[in-house]
C-alpha cells in the first residue's frame, strides 16, 4: 500500500534520479578502470543492475509514491512479443545494411576466430548488454523518467525531455563526447521514447537496445572477434541509418492508432 504522505515535487524527482545514475556509472566506472577483459565486463554488467534497479525502486516508492506498474516493465510473459518486436526492428533493417555494405565493397569483414567462437561470445554478449545497458538503461529513461515527464508533459514532450537527458547522461559519464556520439545518444533515445509512448511499457525498447548494442560489440573491440574494413560506413549505414530509419516506419505503422503525441500519462496512486 502507498502512503498518503505528499510527493516530492517532479523537477526534485528527475534531478535525484538523474544524478543518482549518473554517479551509479561513474563510481563503476572509477572501480573497474583496467584494461578491457570478459569477467571485468560481467561484474560490471551484474554491478550495474543490482545498483540501479533498487536505486528506481526506491524513488518510484518512496519519491513518486506510486506503484511499480507506472514505471512500464510486466513481467516477461506479458511482453516478450514487445521484447522481439524491438529485436527484429533493429535485426531485420541491419541485416539489409550489413549485405547492402558488403555487397557494394563499402566493408570487408574477416572473422578473426572460429564461427563457435564468435557464436558463444554473441551470446554471451546478449547478456551482458541486458544486464549493464539495456535493463538499467531503459529503466531509468524510458521508465522512471520519461513516464514521470508523461504525467505532466504531452507525449512529444516527455519523450524529447528524456532523450536531453540520456545524451546528457552520455556526456557526463565519458560515453558521448563528441558530436557524433552526442547525436548517436539523441537519436537513439528519441526512437525509444517512441516504442516507450506507443506500446506503454519498455519490453519493445529493451528489445531494440540488446539488438543494438550486441552487435555495435560484438563488430567492434569489445567482441574481438571480426576484423572489419570500412567501420565507419558500416556504423553510420547498417547499424544507424537503415535501422534507425526503418524502425521508426514500423512504429508509426503498427501503433498509429495508440501514438497520441499531444496525450498526458495516467499515474495512478493505486
Amino acid at each position: 500500500m502507498v502512503s498518503a504522505r505528499p510527493r516530492l515535487a517532479l523537477p526534485w524527482r528527475i534531478l535525484v534520479v538523474s544524478v543518482g545514475t549518473v554517479l551509479v556509472w561513474l563510481l563503476l566506472g572509477a572501480l573497474l578502470d583496467r584494461d578491457y577483459d570478459r569477467l571485468t565486463h560481467a561484474v560490471g554488467a551484474v554491478l550495474t543492475t543490482v545498483l540501479v534497479v533498487p536505486l528506481v525502486v526506491a524513488a518510484r516508492r518512496l519519491l513518486d509514491r506510486r506503484p511499480w506498474t507506472g514505471l512500464g516493465l510486466p513481467s516477461l510473459r506479458a511482453g516478450w512479443r514487445r521484447l522481439l518486436l524491438g529485436m527484429a526492428c533493429w535485426l531485420v533493417p541491419a541485416a539489409l545494411g550489413f549485405a547492402l555494405c558488403l555487397g557494394l565493397g563499402w566493408v570487408e569483414i574477416s572473422v578473426r576466430t572460429s564461427v563457435g567462437d564468435a557464436a558463444r561470445v554473441a551470446a554471451l554478449l546478449v547478456v551482458l548488454v541486458f544486464l549493464k545497458e539495456a535493463l538499467p538503461e531503459e529503466l531509468v529513461f524510458r521508465g522512471y523518467l520519461q513516464h514521470n515527464l508523461a504525467t505532466r508533459l504531452p507525449a512529444w514532450q516527455a519523450v524529447v525531455g528524456q532523450a536531453g537527458l540520456f545524451t546528457l547522461f552520455g556526456f557526463l559519464t565519458g560515453a558521448a563526447r563528441s558530436v557524433d556520439r552526442l547525436a548517436l545518444f539523441l537519436v537513439f533515445a528519441l526512437l525509444l521514447g517512441a516504442f516507450r509512448a506507443a506500446t506503454g511499457d519498455i519490453w519493445a525498447g529493451i528489445g531494440f537496445h540488446v539488438a543494438f548494442q550486441t552487435v555495435a560489440q560484438l563488430f567492434g573491440d569489445v567482441g574481438s572477434v571480426f576484423d572489419v574494413v570500412g567501420a565507419d560506413v558500416l556504423g553510420v549505414v547498417a547499424m544507424g541509418f537503415i535501422p534507425f530509419s526503418v524502425s521508426w516506419l514500423v512504429l508509426r505503422r503498427l501503433y498509429r492508432g495508440r501514438l497520441d503525441w499531444g496525450a498526458l500519462a495516467p499515474d495512478p496512486a493505486r
